[in-house]
């Protein structure tokens, strides 16, 4: 893959973040088509003839290291007779700081760029322009771009040409685009513009959002313009951004004479606030927009109910995973994290697919799980893997077999299985091998448990979850998992069948008592406890005593509201969905969050933080309540045997807590929609469907056709 041109940057390595430029003039005429094929290491803003090449935002986006993206554009109306092509390019994921430990085996490789511009004539002949030697480096005026930092630029910069360097960095690594792109989507102009008691100029988007800004200013040559952003504002009303960490997370800029308009090319932000630290007049509403940026993912699902609360913790769900899916799937985009971690993604993923149409997204950076899986079986913590080589923790390793499974039933993607099946069979005897007891996943240290779970010892982030059994089960489930992908190709999966098996009676034979929150969740919805209305029974007292309120964290909250469902105790469920007080997904929307808290007390009632360092305000793994909206609630549920919703069981549960509530989710096969009106003591159901379905209202069942049905 572009075999005939050249890996090219500037010739001595940057000495910080600054950004570098490669440009190529030429000369064409005759145009019939120009096509222009190109990646780099380090992320790329191309222009030809001061137009931009396409509109993917931080191309060639986010993958292992052993990988790159290469990207292919119609150019044909961007060129001219005389033509300058320049391409701009940071570190950013390939080498700044948020993966400063790469070094592809040799700690001199920096930015780099590869290309092939292919022109054809209108008679047919063809010419070739590839990256080589023959092209200019400059120093950008870009001055500095990062991930976690954010940009400088100085419009002022004198960029000096000089030639190139060539340099033997692999050709193996690059593959055709297999992700969404990155692209802009809403503009939002700000809310308002205030004075903090510090007297700092502050503007509010009304929205906690992934982006970044356009600002339009006339300005002397020199003037400064310098933006900081956060999430929230203290218990005073002042500008704060401890929970950034050490994310700088600003912008400068010094601007020409006259009109100056820019946005950034090579960062993104996380923010709701945006602090005026330098602008060389009054800023006002017209000076600067927000611009919203995730990948190009379609939105596919609908939730609404009567309730205004509810309703708003279904648009902070939304904005959460546009927020968090820029090209991997996030923690949280704001603070020196920006991780692809495992678990929050494994835990989110059956939402994330009922929201959004995530096939693509999902399969590239499943992909990048599998290169970056270990030779022993176990897997990074985040992926790409950009952070230390530990031990995997039970939850998030098990995103290798939960996650392309729920791509499976989502969307019928038998690839996807295909793909991913020696992955999850080397994961099954890593975690096997790790444990300290036969049939369990015992003795292990480095589980992050029933993270932040509101059970916490003190000074703990981890639930009082036992980590010996949340291990275990997760061992059971992803064998489990493993069983079935295996027979859905054909495998022979007898070994895994005996050893699920041998695991779930070492569990029960071991876990005899369940002692927490989670621990009766996770008995009741992998199947482990044997008594199941004994511990359904006691999660709804341990509920009930705890003021009608949960104390789950990240293992246990996803399942929780299916635990109670499932096992006779609907009416609590609704009880927990629809709590105001803390803690409850409620709670934030009281407290004004517009998208997904990582802490159930990221503020409490007196405007006091939970913490610095780990207190996120953009973090979705919570928002995975959704699904139990979507699948319980309305009852829009798959089919296992049947996967790609090619057939649907729809059955609602109702609760005259709320007046309706409603789904709508555009499958492969067409749009499936469920709602439940309260008409005095009864209900009214709406329901449509676009294939064959079993519908069950009220213990009753229903086997439809295709069509519109109303109960």
């Amino acid at each position: 893959m572009l075999n005939n041109a050249k890996w090219i940057s500037y010739p001595t390595m940057p000495s910080g973040y600054e950004a570098i430029n490669l440009k190529k003039d030429f000369c064409t005429n005759d145009v019939k088509k120009a096509t222009l094929k190109i990646t780099s290491l380090g992320c790329y803003y191309a222009t030809i003839n001061d137009k931009r090449v396409g509109d993917f935002i931080l191309a060639p986006g986010c993958t292992s290291v052993k990988r790159v993206q290469m990207q292919t554009y119609d150019v044909t109306k961007l060129l001219d007779t005389n033509n300058t092509i320049i391409v701009t390019l940071a570190l950013d994921w390939f080498k700044g700081r948020i993966n400063s430990k790469n070094t592809l085996e040799k700690p001199d490789w920096y930015q780099a760029l590869i290309c092939e511009l292919e022109i054809t004539h209108k008679n047919g002949e063809k010419e070739f322009i590839y990256s080589d030697k023959s092209w200019l480096a400059s120093m950008s005026k870009v001055r500095f771009a990062d991930i976690y930092d954010g940009e400088h630029y100085d419009a002022l910069f004198n960029e000096e040409y000089v030639p190139c360097a060539e340099f033997d960095y692999p050709r193996e690594m690059i593959v055709n685009q297999q992700g969404e792109k990155i692209v802009e989507h809403e503009v939002i102009a700000p809310h308002k513009i205030f004075k903090t008691p510090k007297g700092e100029t502050v503007l509010d988007f009304n929205q906690n959002l992934t982006g970044y800004f356009e600002f339009k200013v006339n300005a002397k040559a020199g003037d400064k313009v310098s933006f900081s952003f956060a999430e929230v504002l203290d218990s005073d009303g002042n500008f704060y951004t401890e929970n950034y960490r050490t994310a700088k997370s600003e912008f400068e800029y010094i601007c020409k004479d006259g009109e100056n308009v820019y946005k950034p090319r090579l960062t993104f932000y996380g923010f709701r606030y945006i602090r005026v630290n330098a602008f060389p007049c009054e800023i006002t509403e017209k000076s600067i927009n927000a611009i919203v940026l995730h990948s190009d993912i379609k939105r596919t699902g609908y939730l609404n109910s009567s309730s205004p609360l509810l309703n708003k913790l279904f648009s902070n769900i939304i904005w959460g995973q546009k927020g968090n899916f820029l090209d991997i799937p996030t923690d949280c985009p704001q603070r020196d994290e920006r991780m692809g971690w495992t678990g929050d993604a494994q835990v989110f993923i059956r939402t994330a697919t009922y929201n959004y149409d995530v096939e693509r997204f999902f399969e590239k950076w499943l992909r990048d799980m599998r290169l970056d899986q270990f030779k022993d079986g176990s897997l990074p913590h985040v992926v790409p893997q950009y952070w230390s080589d530990e031990k995997p923790s039970a939850a998030w390793g098990d995103a290798i077999t939960i996650c392309p499974y729920q791509i499976y039933l989502t969307y019928g993607n038998k690839k996807i299985l295909k793909e991913m099946y020696p992955g999850m069979c080397k994961y099954v005897a890593f975690m096997g091998r790790d444990s300290d007891r036969k049939y369990l996943w015992t003795g292990g240290v480095h589980h992050f448990g029933d993270w932040l779970g509101m059970d916490a010892p003190a000074g703990s982030y981890k639930g009082s979850s036992r980590m010996d059994y949340i291990a275990s089960v997760f061992y059971y489930y992803s064998t489990v998992l493993t069983v079935k992908v295996g027979k859905i190709l054909g495998k022979n999966v007898a070994k895994y069948e005996k050893l699920a098996a041998n695991i779930l009676k070492a569990i029960r034979k071991t876990f005899t008592e369940y002692t927490t929150q989670t621990e009766c969740v996770l008995a009741l919805y992998f199947g482990i406890a044997e008594d199941k209305k004994a511990t359904a029974d006691k999660l709804a007292k341990m509920i009930k005593d705890n003021g009608t309120r949960l104390q789950t964290g990240f293992v246990g909250t996803p399942y929780l509201l299916h635990a109670l469902s499932q096992n006779g105790y609907s009416e609590l469920a609704y009880d927990l969905l629809l709590q105001e007080a803390f803690p409850s997904w409620l709670y934030s929307v009281k407290q004004g969050a517009t998208t997904i808290w990582e802490h159930w007390d990221g503020v409490n009632d007196k405007g006091e933080f939970w913490s610095k360092d780990m207190n996120s305000f953009n973090h979705y793994a919570y928002g995975s309540v959704a699904d139990w909206v979507y699948g319980v609630g309305c009852g829009i549920q798959t089919v296992e045997d049947k996967p790609g919703f090619e057939e649907i069981v729809i059955a609602p549960v109702p609760t005259k807590k709320l007046d309706h509530l409603s789904a709508k989710i555009e499958t492969r096969q067409g749009l499936v929609s469920s709602a439940w009106y309260k008409e005095g003591e009864s209900f009214r159901y709406e329901i449509t469907t676009p294939v064959n379905a079993t519908i069950i209202i009220d213990g009753k069942t229903y086997n439809v056709t295709k069509g519109s049905y109303v109960f």
